[in-house]
Protein backbone atom coordinates (compact mmCIF):
# COMPACT_ATOMS: atom_id res chain seq x y z
CA UNK A 1 0.00 0.00 0.00
CA UNK A 2 1.11 3.56 -0.69
CA UNK A 3 1.77 5.59 2.49
CA UNK A 4 -0.88 3.37 4.06
CA UNK A 5 -1.59 5.01 7.43
CA UNK A 6 -1.39 8.52 5.99
CA UNK A 7 -3.52 7.60 2.97
CA UNK A 8 -6.25 6.15 5.18
CA UNK A 9 -6.27 9.37 7.23
CA UNK A 10 -6.49 11.52 4.09
CA UNK A 11 -9.27 9.34 2.72
CA UNK A 12 -11.31 9.48 5.92
CA UNK A 13 -10.69 13.16 6.76
CA UNK A 14 -10.95 15.56 3.78
CA UNK A 15 -9.20 18.34 5.72
CA UNK A 16 -5.92 16.38 5.44
CA UNK A 17 -6.06 15.89 1.68
CA UNK A 18 -3.28 17.57 -0.28
CA UNK A 19 -1.49 18.51 2.95
CA UNK A 20 1.73 17.20 4.51
CA UNK A 21 0.71 14.94 7.38
CA UNK A 22 2.61 12.61 9.69
CA UNK A 23 0.91 9.75 11.48
CA UNK A 24 2.54 9.33 14.87
CA UNK A 25 4.98 11.65 16.58
CA UNK A 26 3.89 14.99 17.99
CA UNK A 27 4.26 18.73 17.33
CA UNK A 28 6.28 19.13 20.56
CA UNK A 29 9.07 17.13 18.93
CA UNK A 30 8.60 13.92 20.92
CA UNK A 31 8.31 10.48 19.35
CA UNK A 32 8.89 9.35 15.78
CA UNK A 33 6.88 9.40 12.57
CA UNK A 34 5.04 6.15 11.81
CA UNK A 35 4.04 7.19 8.28
CA UNK A 36 4.22 10.30 6.14
CA UNK A 37 1.95 11.44 3.32
CA UNK A 38 3.51 11.98 -0.09
CA UNK A 39 3.08 15.73 0.41
CA UNK A 40 5.31 15.42 3.51
CA UNK A 41 7.79 13.13 1.76
CA UNK A 42 8.54 15.90 -0.74
CA UNK A 43 10.18 17.72 2.18
CA UNK A 44 12.20 14.64 3.17
CA UNK A 45 9.91 13.48 5.98
CA UNK A 46 9.80 9.69 6.27
CA UNK A 47 8.79 6.91 8.64
CA UNK A 48 10.92 6.27 11.75
CA UNK A 49 12.16 9.89 11.63
CA UNK A 50 12.19 11.80 14.94
CA UNK A 51 9.37 14.35 15.10
CA UNK A 52 11.79 17.16 15.82
CA UNK A 53 13.70 16.48 12.61
CA UNK A 54 10.47 16.15 10.62
CA UNK A 55 9.33 19.57 11.83
CA UNK A 56 12.64 21.12 10.85
CA UNK A 57 12.21 19.77 7.33
CA UNK A 58 8.52 20.68 7.09
CA UNK A 59 7.32 23.37 9.55
CA UNK A 60 3.76 23.03 8.15
CA UNK A 61 3.61 19.33 9.02
CA UNK A 62 0.33 18.16 10.57
CA UNK A 63 0.67 15.41 13.18
CA UNK A 64 -2.15 12.88 13.32
CA UNK A 65 -2.67 10.37 16.11
CA UNK A 66 -2.57 6.78 14.78
CA UNK A 67 -5.84 4.82 14.56
CA UNK A 68 -4.56 1.27 14.38
CA UNK A 69 -8.04 -0.19 14.68
CA UNK A 70 -8.98 1.60 11.46
CA UNK A 71 -5.82 0.46 9.66
CA UNK A 72 -6.42 -3.12 10.78
CA UNK A 73 -10.00 -3.01 9.44
CA UNK A 74 -8.82 -1.69 6.06
CA UNK A 75 -6.07 -4.30 5.99
CA UNK A 76 -8.69 -7.03 6.41
CA UNK A 77 -10.61 -5.60 3.45
CA UNK A 78 -7.46 -5.65 1.33
CA UNK A 79 -6.77 -9.24 2.38
CA UNK A 80 -10.28 -10.22 1.28
CA UNK A 81 -9.58 -8.75 -2.16
CA UNK A 82 -6.36 -10.77 -2.37
CA UNK A 83 -8.26 -13.94 -1.47
CA UNK A 84 -10.45 -13.58 -4.56
CA UNK A 85 -7.37 -14.35 -6.65
CA UNK A 86 -5.27 -16.75 -4.54
CA UNK A 87 -5.18 -18.48 -1.18
CA UNK A 88 -1.38 -18.28 -1.02
CA UNK A 89 -1.02 -14.99 0.84
CA UNK A 90 1.91 -14.22 3.16
CA UNK A 91 1.25 -10.98 5.09
CA UNK A 92 4.35 -9.06 6.13
CA UNK A 93 2.42 -6.34 7.98
CA UNK A 94 -0.93 -4.57 7.77
CA UNK A 95 0.04 -2.91 4.48
CA UNK A 96 2.25 -5.41 2.67
CA UNK A 97 2.04 -9.03 1.53
CA UNK A 98 3.44 -11.59 -0.86
CA UNK A 99 0.98 -13.36 -3.17
CA UNK A 100 1.75 -16.56 -5.05
CA UNK A 101 -0.55 -16.53 -8.06
CA UNK A 102 0.70 -19.72 -9.68
CA UNK A 103 -2.55 -21.12 -8.29
CA UNK A 104 -4.86 -18.70 -10.11
CA UNK A 105 -8.40 -19.00 -8.70
CA UNK A 106 -9.97 -17.00 -11.54
CA UNK A 107 -7.92 -18.65 -14.32
CA UNK A 108 -6.68 -15.28 -15.55
CA UNK A 109 -3.37 -16.78 -16.61
CA UNK A 110 -1.20 -13.69 -16.16
CA UNK A 111 0.46 -12.51 -12.95
CA UNK A 112 0.76 -9.03 -14.41
CA UNK A 113 -2.96 -8.90 -15.22
CA UNK A 114 -3.83 -10.20 -11.74
CA UNK A 115 -1.71 -7.48 -10.12
CA UNK A 116 -3.39 -4.85 -12.27
CA UNK A 117 -6.85 -6.09 -11.37
CA UNK A 118 -6.03 -6.15 -7.65
CA UNK A 119 -4.75 -2.59 -7.80
CA UNK A 120 -7.85 -1.42 -9.65
CA UNK A 121 -10.19 -3.20 -7.24
CA UNK A 122 -8.48 -1.63 -4.22
CA UNK A 123 -8.81 1.79 -5.85
CA UNK A 124 -12.49 1.34 -6.74
CA UNK A 125 -13.68 -0.32 -3.53
CA UNK A 126 -11.43 1.24 -0.89
CA UNK A 127 -10.40 4.52 -2.56
CA UNK A 128 -6.73 3.83 -1.85
CA UNK A 129 -3.75 3.13 -4.09
CA UNK A 130 -1.34 0.22 -4.01
CA UNK A 131 1.91 -0.52 -5.80
CA UNK A 132 2.78 -4.01 -7.04
CA UNK A 133 5.96 -5.76 -8.04
CA UNK A 134 5.65 -8.88 -10.20
CA UNK A 135 8.46 -11.40 -10.56
CA UNK A 136 9.35 -15.04 -10.10
CA UNK A 137 11.03 -14.52 -6.70
CA UNK A 138 10.03 -12.82 -3.47
CA UNK A 139 13.12 -10.62 -3.25
CA UNK A 140 12.79 -9.17 -6.74
CA UNK A 141 9.01 -8.73 -6.47
CA UNK A 142 9.42 -6.75 -3.25
CA UNK A 143 12.11 -4.50 -4.72
CA UNK A 144 10.01 -4.01 -7.88
CA UNK A 145 7.00 -2.92 -5.80
CA UNK A 146 8.97 0.09 -4.57
CA UNK A 147 10.26 1.26 -7.94
CA UNK A 148 7.32 3.28 -9.28
CA UNK A 149 5.46 4.32 -6.12
CA UNK A 150 2.83 5.57 -5.72
CA UNK A 151 0.28 3.59 -7.75
CA UNK A 152 3.05 1.66 -9.53
CA UNK A 153 3.14 -1.68 -11.32
CA UNK A 154 6.55 -3.09 -12.21
CA UNK A 155 7.28 -6.44 -13.86
CA UNK A 156 10.74 -8.01 -13.73
CA UNK A 157 10.64 -11.18 -15.84
CA UNK A 158 13.00 -14.15 -15.33
CA UNK A 159 15.24 -13.12 -18.23
CA UNK A 160 15.75 -9.66 -16.68
CA UNK A 161 16.35 -10.65 -13.06
CA UNK A 162 20.12 -11.08 -13.16
CA UNK A 163 20.65 -7.81 -15.04
CA UNK A 164 18.25 -6.07 -12.65
CA UNK A 165 20.19 -7.36 -9.63
CA UNK A 166 23.52 -6.32 -11.14
CA UNK A 167 22.28 -2.73 -11.46
CA UNK A 168 20.64 -2.56 -8.02
CA UNK A 169 22.39 -0.21 -5.53
CA UNK A 170 23.74 -2.10 -2.53
CA UNK A 171 21.63 -0.06 -0.09
CA UNK A 172 18.51 -1.61 -1.62
CA UNK A 173 19.53 -5.13 -0.51
CA UNK A 174 17.80 -6.65 2.53
CA UNK A 175 19.93 -6.32 5.65
CA UNK A 176 22.15 -3.61 4.19
CA UNK A 177 21.81 -0.67 6.55
CA UNK A 178 23.68 2.59 6.43
CA UNK A 179 26.78 1.22 8.17
CA UNK A 180 27.05 -1.87 5.93
CA UNK A 181 26.37 0.24 2.85
CA UNK A 182 29.14 2.62 3.91
CA UNK A 183 31.50 -0.32 4.38
CA UNK A 184 30.60 -1.73 0.95
CA UNK A 185 31.15 1.60 -0.76
CA UNK A 186 34.51 2.01 0.98
CA UNK A 187 35.41 -1.30 -0.72
CA UNK A 188 34.20 0.12 -4.06
CA UNK A 189 31.11 -2.10 -3.96
CA UNK A 190 28.27 0.10 -5.17
CA UNK A 191 25.91 -2.27 -7.01
CA UNK A 192 24.88 -5.91 -7.17
CA UNK A 193 27.24 -6.23 -10.12
CA UNK A 194 30.15 -5.20 -7.91
CA UNK A 195 29.14 -7.79 -5.29
CA UNK A 196 28.93 -10.39 -8.04
CA UNK A 197 32.64 -10.04 -8.71
CA UNK A 198 33.43 -11.49 -5.28
CA UNK A 199 33.41 -15.19 -4.48
CA UNK A 200 31.02 -16.65 -1.91
CA UNK A 201 33.94 -17.15 0.48
CA UNK A 202 35.00 -13.52 0.11
CA UNK A 203 31.49 -12.23 0.74
CA UNK A 204 31.16 -14.39 3.87
CA UNK A 205 34.60 -13.21 5.03
CA UNK A 206 33.62 -9.54 4.71
CA UNK A 207 29.93 -9.66 5.65
CA UNK A 208 29.40 -12.81 7.71
CA UNK A 209 26.46 -15.11 7.03
CA UNK A 210 24.74 -12.37 5.02
CA UNK A 211 27.47 -12.84 2.43
CA UNK A 212 25.97 -16.18 1.45
CA UNK A 213 22.63 -14.47 0.80
CA UNK A 214 24.27 -11.72 -1.26
CA UNK A 215 26.08 -14.32 -3.37
CA UNK A 216 22.83 -16.09 -4.26
CA UNK A 217 20.57 -13.10 -4.71
CA UNK A 218 22.83 -11.19 -7.12
CA UNK A 219 22.55 -14.27 -9.35
CA UNK A 220 18.77 -14.22 -9.14
CA UNK A 221 18.64 -17.26 -6.86
CA UNK A 222 15.80 -17.00 -4.33
CA UNK A 223 13.77 -20.16 -3.80
CA UNK A 224 11.83 -19.02 -0.74
CA UNK A 225 8.17 -19.97 -0.99
CA UNK A 226 5.19 -17.82 -0.06
CA UNK A 227 4.16 -19.05 3.40
CA UNK A 228 0.50 -18.33 4.25
CA UNK A 229 0.92 -19.44 7.86
CA UNK A 230 4.14 -17.51 8.46
CA UNK A 231 4.42 -16.76 12.19
CA UNK A 232 6.53 -13.94 13.56
CA UNK A 233 8.65 -15.21 16.45
CA UNK A 234 10.33 -11.93 17.33
CA UNK A 235 10.60 -8.30 16.30
CA UNK A 236 13.86 -6.38 16.64
CA UNK A 237 15.31 -2.97 15.90
CA UNK A 238 18.94 -1.99 16.26
CA UNK A 239 21.35 0.70 15.20
CA UNK A 240 25.11 0.74 14.66
CA UNK A 241 26.60 4.13 15.42
CA UNK A 242 29.22 5.93 13.40
CA UNK A 243 30.75 7.12 16.68
CA UNK A 244 30.87 4.86 19.75
CA UNK A 245 28.61 5.83 22.66
CA UNK A 246 30.40 6.56 25.91
CA UNK A 247 27.86 7.98 28.38
CA UNK A 248 24.71 6.37 29.72
CA UNK A 249 22.79 9.51 28.72
CA UNK A 250 23.79 8.99 25.08
CA UNK A 251 22.62 5.38 25.30
CA UNK A 252 19.29 6.39 26.85
CA UNK A 253 18.72 8.81 23.97
CA UNK A 254 19.35 6.13 21.36
CA UNK A 255 17.28 3.54 23.25
CA UNK A 256 14.34 5.97 23.29
CA UNK A 257 14.50 6.20 19.49
CA UNK A 258 14.70 2.41 19.19
CA UNK A 259 11.77 1.94 21.59
CA UNK A 260 9.68 4.30 19.45
CA UNK A 261 10.53 2.33 16.33
CA UNK A 262 9.77 -1.08 17.80
CA UNK A 263 6.44 0.15 19.23
CA UNK A 264 5.46 1.30 15.75
CA UNK A 265 6.37 -2.12 14.34
CA UNK A 266 4.49 -3.93 17.12
CA UNK A 267 1.35 -1.89 16.47
CA UNK A 268 1.72 -2.28 12.72
CA UNK A 269 1.89 -6.07 13.10
CA UNK A 270 -0.69 -6.19 15.91
CA UNK A 271 1.74 -7.92 18.26
CA UNK A 272 2.59 -7.78 21.96
CA UNK A 273 5.55 -9.59 23.53
CA UNK A 274 6.23 -11.06 26.94
CA UNK A 275 10.04 -10.90 26.66
CA UNK A 276 11.99 -7.67 26.19
CA UNK A 277 15.64 -8.07 25.18
CA UNK A 278 18.42 -5.48 25.20
CA UNK A 279 21.36 -6.05 22.86
CA UNK A 280 24.73 -4.31 23.14
CA UNK A 281 27.84 -4.57 21.01
CA UNK A 282 31.02 -3.00 22.34
CA UNK A 283 33.69 -1.23 20.31
CA UNK A 284 35.74 -4.46 20.37
CA UNK A 285 32.74 -6.29 18.79
CA UNK A 286 31.99 -8.29 21.94
CA UNK A 287 28.22 -8.70 22.10
CA UNK A 288 25.91 -9.27 25.08
CA UNK A 289 22.16 -9.50 25.59
CA UNK A 290 20.00 -9.02 28.66
CA UNK A 291 16.27 -9.78 28.86
CA UNK A 292 13.26 -9.49 31.11
CA UNK A 293 10.04 -11.50 30.83
CA UNK A 294 6.53 -10.65 31.98
CA UNK A 295 3.42 -12.66 32.75
CA UNK A 296 1.39 -10.63 30.24
CA UNK A 297 2.45 -9.44 26.77
CA UNK A 298 3.03 -5.76 26.11
CA UNK A 299 3.48 -3.26 23.28
CA UNK A 300 3.52 -0.22 25.58
CA UNK A 301 6.32 2.30 25.01
CA UNK A 302 6.72 3.26 28.68
CA UNK A 303 7.10 -0.35 29.78
CA UNK A 304 9.55 -1.19 27.01
CA UNK A 305 11.81 1.85 27.50
CA UNK A 306 11.79 1.51 31.30
CA UNK A 307 12.65 -2.18 30.99
CA UNK A 308 15.62 -1.68 28.67
CA UNK A 309 16.90 1.16 30.85
CA UNK A 310 16.76 -1.12 33.88
CA UNK A 311 18.54 -3.83 31.92
CA UNK A 312 21.22 -1.33 30.91
CA UNK A 313 21.70 -0.32 34.55
CA UNK A 314 22.66 -3.94 35.31
CA UNK A 315 25.37 -3.98 32.63
CA UNK A 316 28.95 -3.19 33.62
CA UNK A 317 29.78 -0.28 31.30
CA UNK A 318 32.95 0.88 33.04
CA UNK A 319 35.49 2.05 30.45
CA UNK A 320 33.49 0.43 27.66
CA UNK A 321 32.32 2.07 24.46
CA UNK A 322 29.14 0.90 22.75
CA UNK A 323 28.93 0.71 18.94
CA UNK A 324 25.49 -0.95 18.63
CA UNK A 325 22.26 -1.02 20.60
CA UNK A 326 19.19 -3.10 19.90
CA UNK A 327 15.77 -3.88 21.37
CA UNK A 328 13.69 -6.93 20.56
CA UNK A 329 10.40 -8.40 21.74
CA UNK A 330 9.49 -12.07 21.58
CA UNK A 331 7.25 -14.68 23.19
CA UNK A 332 4.21 -13.07 21.63
CA UNK A 333 0.68 -13.24 22.97
CA UNK A 334 -2.63 -12.23 21.41
CA UNK A 335 -4.16 -8.78 21.68
CA UNK A 336 -7.22 -9.11 23.93
CA UNK A 337 -10.51 -8.04 22.28
CA UNK A 338 -10.85 -5.03 24.56
CA UNK A 339 -7.30 -3.78 23.97
CA UNK A 340 -6.96 -0.56 22.03
CA UNK A 341 -3.50 0.12 20.61
CA UNK A 342 -1.80 2.78 22.65
CA UNK A 343 -3.52 1.82 25.91
CA UNK A 344 -1.01 1.30 28.74
CA UNK A 345 -0.47 -2.24 29.95
CA UNK A 346 -0.34 -3.35 33.57
CA UNK A 347 2.19 -6.14 33.97
CA UNK A 348 3.77 -8.27 36.61
CA UNK A 349 7.40 -9.34 36.44
CA UNK A 350 8.38 -12.97 36.62
CA UNK A 351 10.20 -13.80 39.84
Amino acid sequence: MDAFYASVEQRDFPEYRGKPIAVGGSPDGRGVVAAASYEARKFGVKSAMPSRQALQLCPELIFVRPRFDAYKAVSAQIREIFSRYTDLIEPLSLDEAYLDVSSDKLNIGSALEIAGQIKQTIKEELHLTASAGVSSSKFVAKIASDINKPDGLTFIGPSRIETFMEQLPVERFFGVGKVTAKKMKSMNLHTGGDLKKLSEQELIKYFGKSGKFYYSIVRGIDDREVQPERMTKSLAVEDTFEHDLITVEEMYTELSKLADKICIRLQKNQLRGRTVTLKLKYHDFKQITRNQSFHEPTSDYAIIINTVKQLLENVDLEDKKVRLLGISLSNFGPLPPSHRPGDPDQLELFD
